[in-house]
């Protein structure tokens, strides 16, 4: 029986933007566009400038490093580098593995971007994800290991064959922090970057007011949040979770967080990780390393970083804040 797919675009996050008042546009609305990039929704929106180019621009950006980082695409870097046919690498996808390892490490491999051979598998990349044999994941478990992928100055190898990377958890932050960079660079201190959730923040309103974000409650509407809104400003906000991507057979629910250790889905008591912190590409890691960790480890590791505060939620929907988290964003009762 073919299984029903979900996909939530919007993912975890509802950005909760005044609406504008039908009419004539006025010099000082924002100017916004939405595009499916990077197999997601990915809408821009400056709030001081009218330069529609800067959109077009930022939204190539998309297009520029999914030729670096996709998996599968043939022409990708690593998709070469999966397929042993490229070794060195250029900058940006040097920059991006570096970080993938790093939080691997922090982590102590319960987030390892080397989980492509098992990931792979599992055909999340398509319409029609599966349930992979048990022997297939067994024969390709022993290829999971971040430790034995070698970056050595520009040159990356792998110290067995048919090793993988998946960069999946941690490309679109990265993505979004880049496309953050080249808008600064063109003068813009007020926007907003949606990569189907992940939310990244250019400095504040044009009032100097914050932008507020809610983080939605697992498995309900995309209207339907958890807690106060969460006022932010030049920060990032990314959410992992068990209901952004699954699919169900056989009355189980199958989810994308898999776990390096069994190859299967992560199985805890949680259901999603937020992370606040100043960068996209290390909200986007870490939600996936402490949802991997679980609750006490995750906090332990998001505790351990200063300026960076996470918020869990469990499967029955209790809410637990990070260290720091009521005094940063000034919410009585987070516990």
């Amino acid at each position: 029986m073919k299984q029903k797919v979900y996909i939530a675009r919007l993912w975890c996050l509802c950005l909760l933007f005044f609406t504008l008042i039908p009419g004539c546009k006025r010099a000082s609305d924002p100017i916004t566009k939405t595009s499916f990039k990077l197999n997601t929704v990915v809408t821009i929106t400056i709030y001081d400038s009218q330069d529609t180019s800067l959109l077009d621009s930022a939204l190539e950006l998309c297009d520029y490093y999914e030729n670096l980082f996709s998996r599968t695409r043939e022409t990708s870097e690593i998709y070469r580098v999966n397929q042993g046919s490229l070794s060195e690498l250029s900058g940006e996808t040097k920059e991006l593995i570096e970080l993938a390892l790093s939080y691997a490490s922090r982590s102590e491999g319960a987030f390892d971007p080397s989980i492509g051979p098992v990931s792979s598998l599992w055909n999340w990349g398509s319409d029609e994800p599966r349930v992979p044999d048990s022997v297939e994941i067994q024969e390709k478990l022993p290829l999971v290991n971040y430790q034995k992928v070698e970056l050595s100055g520009d040159t990356l190898s792998f110290a067995e064959e048919g090793m993988m990377l998946d960069l999946g958890a941690v490309a679109k932050g990265y993505i979004a922090d880049r496309m953050k960079e080249y808008l600064k660079e063109q003068g813009v201190t007020s926007a907003t970057i949606d990569l189907g959730g992940n939310i990244l923040c250019i400095g504040a309103r044009p009032d100097g007011s914050p932008f507020r974000i809610g983080i939605r409650q697992p498995f309900a509407s995309q209207t339907t949040t958890i807690g106060n809104v969460l006022e932010i400003t030049d920060q990032s906000v990314v959410t992992s979770g068990i209901y952004e991507r699954y699919f169900e057979q056989d009355g189980i629910l199958y989810h994308h967080l898999l776990d390096p250790s069994t190859g299967y889905p992560c199985e805890n008591d949680l259901a999603s990780v937020t992370i606040i912190s100043a960068h996209s590409a290390d909200g986007d890691a870490l939600s996936t390393s402490c949802y991997l960790l679980g609750l006490d480890r995750g906090l332990d590791l998001v505790d351990s970083i200063d300026g960076t505060y996470a918020v869990f939620i469990t499967k029955e929907n209790q809410v637990i804040y990070s260290e720091g988290f009521q005094d940063a964003f000034q919410m009585p009762g987070a516990q």
